[in-house]
């Protein structure tokens, strides 16, 4: 290619105007720190880590986009998914703490393959003490268990014992099942089943009845458990609390990706589920109140006449109306009377789980939702009267439960997609903070951070139904991110505080010790999992949004995102591909840098140089890229007279340069120029975002 002759010209006259202002004998070259190259295009430069061909390299994506998934990031005009119906029956033992079950599944194998065997999780097998799960825990410096996994390492009779796996078949124009049993495989938290014959492709559907039963573990991973009964610290003196999750043998996903994805539940990862839906019947002591994911059915089987008054009113009512007070769980008359027993029936449609939590003791509130389109939802909670009461912190937290809760979901409905659940059900119990589709898990103490992080998950992965076992990131990152706008705006951003800048996170977020983002959870120290899947994520979009695309470019693309893939799965590729041609931007870099590697961010601004000598005639002003990171880049710059100036350059200063000098018009001499200002960069080292370098450094 033929340089243009004028800029040939203009580059000559600028060459010979640096090289006028030159000093005679230009300093010695630094010596390259160990592990920092030098620049050889620039001996006056100091030693870098920087390679700009590395960041911005081609051939990120590994792959073209096919029939399944697009190029652009959107499903593909062949996209397909199973879909597995749940019909679940379940008595509880609340003295046993057992729940016995009949499971009617429903398969439809929308894939274009034949499936000769069908793989299923049995999550319950993590507390058995020979899991891989439990094997895996490792030891703290004093020898002593240490995980989420272990809990209080309780030993019991752990595990689903499976009674029948019976393949259901109907004959044509009969209307009577016939239940064949077929053989399985059991292996630690899976269970495989092998099918008389292979499942047609293209829309082939079976049934298959389980019945199984378990024992509940006091502590479930923090994601489940039992509050026991009685008067002490972390106990419900008015019965126990259960939270039921991973209750049921769910079928394992089967993609276009890996096929069948069967990873094992150890107690770190989450889940990847398909999509149905859930008729679910629970069978519980009369005393017993359920919440469950979905819409109760028979409410009147289930309350009193005084109760479905109450819940009439609060369908309609924007504050919270009280179903069961503190002051009536303990009176006999808050419980239909007449029967030991009591069936639930609740349903929810086109979701990929079902949770619930039972108890003699919960207090239950609730108030209307008001969705975008009209529609409306329902808040409601169900706690113990020790989580208003136990200790006078926490009296605004379970009180204000169905406010916070309806709050959180107006917002994010609002702002990215409609809530898809006729209920939004918050229980208190053992679990620290857990989410299932339409309700959530929380601590005794509860509070406007955890209830607005465990619903902010119905759209990451409730809705976005991404792979958890493998990618935490992709619903915990984006959630931690739009827990952050949730916050902000919602209840007149009662609860927002300012948070650390940029360049404060910077040496948490970036030390060399930490793995990448994107690895496995399994793959990554435990002690780790909050800045890799949570913070550390979630931060990289709020830098996409406000340092790299913008606020009004990167909302357009992410609810792109969550348009194209709700109630979808979507890989890692997907989502960076939509966000890219949605926002029309080439983010290759960032996700290289920040996703893919744990790549850290040092600019430094090393000089300023007046035109001729003089400061009226204009500056040259000289930054350097000291890591393997890039970012867009601001200046601030004040001169003599205390007139303060921005300059601003976007990322791609550094495609080809490691180093970057500009000029600015300067009509006087300039006293200091600072990199990123505001801090909102993850510059780890800020001892040389000045100019000139303050004194006491």
């Amino acid at each position: 290619m033929k340089l243009n002759l004028v800029a040939g010209l203009s580059l000559a006259l600028m060459a010979g105007t640096f090289a006028a202002n030159a000093q005679t004998t230009p300093p010695a070259a630094p010596v390259a720190a160990p592990g920092r190259a030098q620049n050889v295009a620039d001996p006056n430069a100091p030693a870098t880590n920087y390679s700009y061909h590395e960041l911005w390299k081609p051939f990120f994506y590994t792959q073209n986009g096919n029939d399944q998934r697009a190029a652009d990031g959107a499903p593909g005009h062949k996209y397909w998914q199973q879909r597995v119906d749940y019909d679940l029956s379940a008595k509880l033992n609340d003295e046993t703490n057992e729940v016995t079950a009949t499971e009617v599944m429903t398969y439809t194998n929308n894939s274009p393959q034949k499936l000769g065997f069908i793989w299923m999780l049995l999550d319950q097998n993590l507390f058995k003490q020979d899991s891989r799960g439990n094997k895996q825990v490792p030891l703290n410096s004093q020898g002593i268990p240490q995980s989420r996994n272990w809990g209080q390492g309780q030993v019991f009779d752990a595990g689903n014992k499976i009674k029948s796996v019976k393949l259901l078949t109907t004959a044509k124009g009969s209307k009577t099942a016939v239940a064949t049993d077929v053989k399985y495989l059991i292996d630690d938290t899976r269970m495989q089943i092998f099918l008389p014959k292979e499942l047609e492709a293209n829309g082939g559907k079976l049934k298959l009845q389980i019945e199984y039963s378990f024992i509940s573990p006091d502590y479930g991973s923090d994601r489940m458990g039992i509050i026991l009964k009685g008067d002490g610290r972390g106990q419900s003196k008015n019965g126990k609390v259960f939270q039921f999750a991973q209750w049921y043998p769910r079928v394992c996903v089967y993609d276009d990706i890996v096929g069948w994805n069967t990873l094992p539940y150890t107690g770190e990862s989450e889940f990847y589920c398909e999509y149905g839906d859930f008729d679910i019947k629970i069978t519980a002591d009369a005393k017993d109140i359920i919440v469950c994911s979905g819409e109760l059915l028979n409410p009147t089987e289930v309350y009193t006449a005084e109760q479905q008054k109450r819940w009439a009113q609060a369908a309609q009512s924007d504050k919270t109306v009280m179903i069961r007070s503190a002051a009536e769980v303990t009176d006999p008359r808050s419980r239909p009377t007449g029967k030991k027993d009591l069936t639930w029936h609740f349903q929810i449609k086109n979701a990929r789980d079902c949770a619930w939590g039972a108890s003699a003791a919960f207090v239950v509130d609730a108030a209307k939702i008001n969705l975008p389109s009209g529609k409306k939802s329902i808040a409601i909670s169900a706690y113990p009267v020790e989580s208003i009461s136990a200790n006078p912190s926490l009296r605004a937290q379970w009180e204000r439960a169905t406010e916070m809760a309806k709050a959180s979901v107006e917002y994010n409905s609002k702002k990215w997609y409609e809530y898809p659940y006729p209920a939004a059900t918050s229980v208190a119990g053992k679990a620290g903070g857990m989410e299932y589709p339409g309700i959530i898990f929380c601590s005794l103490s509860g509070g406007w951070g955890v209830i607005d992080h465990e619903f902010g998950h119905t759209w990451f992965p409730m809705i976005v139904g991404s792979n958890e076992r493998l990618y935490g990131w992709m619903d915990e990152g984006f959630n931690t991110f739009i827990n952050t706008l949730s916050t902000a705006y919602s209840l007149n951003g009662e609860f927002n505080r300012p948070a650390p800048t940029g360049q404060q996170l910077a040496n948490g977020y970036t030390r060399p010790t930490l793995e990448p983002i994107m690895s496995n959870p399994e793959n990554l120290k435990e002690n780790n999992t909050g800045t890799l899947l949570y913070s550390k994520p979630g931060f990289g979009l709020t830098l996409l949004r406000e340092q790299i695309l913008g606020p009004e470019r990167f909302d357009f693309a992410f609810k792109t995102y969550i348009n194209r893939w709700a109630f979808k799965h979507p890989a890692p590729d997907d989502f960076f591909r939509t966000m890219e041609n949605a926002a029309g931007e080439s983010l290759q870099w960032f996700w290289r840098g920040w996703f893919v590697n744990n790549w850290r961010l040092d600019v430094g601004v090393r000089d300023v140089k007046y035109i001729g000598g003089d400061a009226t005639k204009g500056a040259i002003i000289t930054l350097d890229n000291l890591e393997k990171m890039a970012m867009p880049v601001t200046v601030e710059i004040v001169t003599k007279s205390g007139k303060k100036d921005r300059v601003k350059f976007t990322a791609e200063v550094w495609e080809r340069n490691t180093v970057w000098t500009f000029r600015y018009p300067s009509t006087e001499e300039i006293t200091s120029v600072t990199y990123d200002p505001d801090k909102a960069l993850p510059d780890f080292n800020p001892s040389n975002n000045v100019w000139p370098k303050p004194a006491a450094q």
